[in-house]
């Protein structure tokens, strides 16, 4: 699969991923706020409910005052044994279009003697006059009520006018009807803020964010002497999300989606990555093959020439570069099965005690004729004291002369090629290994990725570096398996240093 068509993949779906969760939380959000609106208007018509249930009270405290006074003024009541059931009924219609009907039974001559002699409708229209001077009567008593309501109610203390009990009541009888049961507290407060009264749980710290709400007491009062009722709901953001917590099952699929597809994003441009290093590695060993294959062709066709026969000096030279070809054909091959080993974890070392100071002049020793080609030199400074390590030591020198071969691969044409290589003691009984270059060094995107397989850095305009990219990736297994660490420092143009610690054997 192409670069592009993963990167148009992975847009797409990223796209289609801030879509769902634009959906998802303006969905939420759209959910929450409506479920807010109807909490405050089933608090607002609760304590609507609550003032009017307390103003209906208190109407009915001074109705029961006046109401010794009031039966007083009423018609008197008359029973007798007398089967008759004469009786008189008036029908009235008030002022304020209320309709009502009064109906005397009994005795009507009783009712006044001075009815006696008169027939019965001059006693119905003599009643109904009477009736009509006693309603118009007791308005005026009922006009006096009210009166007496609004000149002295707000006179009596709050405490009397809506006690704490009857507010509770009110309160969680109308939260109850309009489907808000769950906890609340409450006070009274005067128009100071001042708390007159509360519930034992009210704070006042917590009484002032959007879960309180307030209420006139008695709006009819004198602005001076204004009440108000100030409801918070503890709980009321727990009570508002639960409504929406079958979201949380959808962001949650949403979110695994996500990784998902990143993880899969990821492992697809890895797996391009990998194909296309594998891809130079095929090239690159098919190169490196090819040269040993043909050099080796060409000899065998020289010991088919007489005439070389013939000569024991060009006889050996054929010889040894057949020699020389075979064993550098055979060191590439090895490179890739020991990798191929330790893919599938089969590597097997021969651990033993050696000097790594007497191991490493030897591979500088023998590196050092390849240097002196190229015009350079090479210095190595072992002053470790304890430097016996125990490894394997074909895979030890095979790392050194990794190292080595790598700074040779990638020396700068513009300077005389350097290198160093020193070992020292440092604590906890280790040994340290530098190899340094003055090459071409290696970019800081690079850095962490040159231990990985098949991967190697960019030479820019360079094309005469050969490899297969696994030389460090076999120098870090190496050095794992033995329990040490390789770490490295370099800078483009400025060269490059590779720091190996072992454990000494005393370790």
């Amino acid at each position: 699969m192409k670069k592009s068509v993963i990167w148009i993949l992975a847009i797409t779906m990223a796209l289609t991923f801030a879509g769902l969760l634009y959906v998802q939380i303006t969905y939420m959000s759209n959910m929450v706020k409506m479920r807010d609106d109807q909490f405050a208007e089933g608090v607002k018509r609760s304590l609507y409910a609550v003032t009017m249930g307390l103003e209906q009270d208190e109407a009915k405290y001074y109705l029961e005052e006046d109401v010794a006074k009031i039966e007083s003024s009423l018609l008197p009541k008359y029973s007798t044994d007398d089967p008759r059931v004469d009786a008189i009924q008036y029908s009235f219609t008030t002022g304020e279009g209320l309709e009502g009907d009064i109906t005397l039974k009994g005795d009507l001559s009783s009712l006044n003697p001075q009815l006696d002699h008169l027939s019965i409708q001059d006693r119905q229209r003599t009643m109904q006059d009477v009736l009509r001077g006693q309603y118009i009567y007791q308005r005026g008593l009922l006009n006096e009520v009210i009166l007496n309501i609004i000149n002295q109610a707000n006179i009596r203390p709050i405490q009397e006018r809506a006690d704490s009990a009857r507010v509770a009541s009110y309160l969680r009888t109308e939260f109850h009807n309009n489907g808000l049961s769950l906890p609340f507290e409450f006070a009274v407060v005067n128009r100071m803020g001042a708390v007159v009264y509360k519930s034992e749980g009210y704070s006042t710290q917590r009484a002032s964010g959007a879960e309180t709400f307030v209420q006139t007491l008695f709006p009819n009062d004198s602005r001076s002497r204004m009440y108000y009722l100030r409801v918070y709901f503890p709980s009321m953001r727990d009570y508002i999300f639960s409504s929406i917590k079958f979201m949380i099952p959808s962001f949650v699929f949403t979110f695994i989606l996500l990784v998902v597809f990143l993880y899969t994003i990821i492992l697809a441009f890895r797996q391009k990555k990998l194909s296309e290093m594998k891809n130079d590695f095929i090239n690159n060993m098919t190169h490196e093959f090819k040269t040993p294959i043909s050099t080796i062709s060409l000899a065998a066709q020289m010991l088919n020439d007489k005439s070389v026969l013939k000569s024991p000096k060009m006889l050996e030279h054929i010889t040894n570069v057949i020699n020389d070809e075979t064993k550098r054909l055979r060191f590439q091959v090895e490179k890739v099965l020991q990798m191929s080993m330790f893919d599938r974890q089969k590597m097997t070392l021969k651990l033993q005690n050696v000097d790594a100071n007497a191991v490493i002049a030897n591979v500088v020793h023998t590196f050092k004729l390849k240097v002196e080609k190229y015009g350079g030199h090479i210095d190595a400074v072992l002053d470790a004291e304890e430097a016996e390590v125990n490894v394997d030591d074909m895979h030890f020198t095979n790392v050194i002369f990794n190292l080595l071969d790598n700074a040779v691969k990638y020396r700068r044409d513009d300077v005389p090629l350097h290198l160093t290589v020193t070992t020292r003691d440092i604590s906890d009984h280790r040994l340290q290994i530098v190899i340094a270059d003055n090459g071409i060094g290696i970019r800081k995107e690079d850095l962490k990725k040159i231990f990985d397989k098949f991967y190697r850095v960019s030479t820019g305009n360079r094309h005469d570096v050969k490899g297969f990219g696994l030389g460090l990736a076999y120098v870090q297994r190496i050095l794992t398996q033995l329990h040490g660490h390789i770490s490295v420092e370099s800078e483009l143009n400025s060269g490059t240093k590779f720091i190996i610690t072992l454990p000494l054997t005393k370790n």
